[in-house]
């Protein structure tokens, strides 16, 4: 689903897009300047091999997402940090956008069930 960044106004803009067995639902708003504010949740299921065993097994993902969309090139003149994604196109692609929430939740570290559980020590 893309989206012309500069038809997005005040009035949130709700959007919801699947991929697979996840969700990424939330809505796109006017902030302020070239700043689109997008606040979402990304909920579902993904496969993930264990980082300890590398065992594959479902990882259950419910995670809140916020940063701002920048129509071109993000300067900062004010010296704030903020977490921005810059649109060199003047649209989203949140499709992509999806995806790449998904590889950086992938990219954490994650261990299945088993591995979970602490060892018991025998004395």
């Amino acid at each position: 689903m893309r989206i012309v960044l500069r038809k997005v106004t005040k009035t949130p803009l709700d959007f919801e897009v699947t991929s697979n067995e996840m969700t990424f639902k939330g809505f796109l708003e006017y902030h302020s300047a070239k700043l689109i504010l997008l606040k979402a949740s990304i909920s579902g299921t993904l496969e993930k091999s264990c980082d300890i065993c590398a065992q594959d097994f479902n990882l259950t993902v419910n995670e809140e997402v916020e940063f701002f969309i920048n129509d071109g090139i993000y300067e900062d003149d004010s010296n704030t940090l903020l977490d921005v994604v810059e649109s060199l196109d003047g649209n989203v692609d949140l499709e992509e956008i999806l995806d790449s929430e998904i590889e950086l939740i992938k990219s954490d570290y994650h261990s299945c069930g088993n591995c979970d559980k602490p060892e018991e020590i025998e004395f």
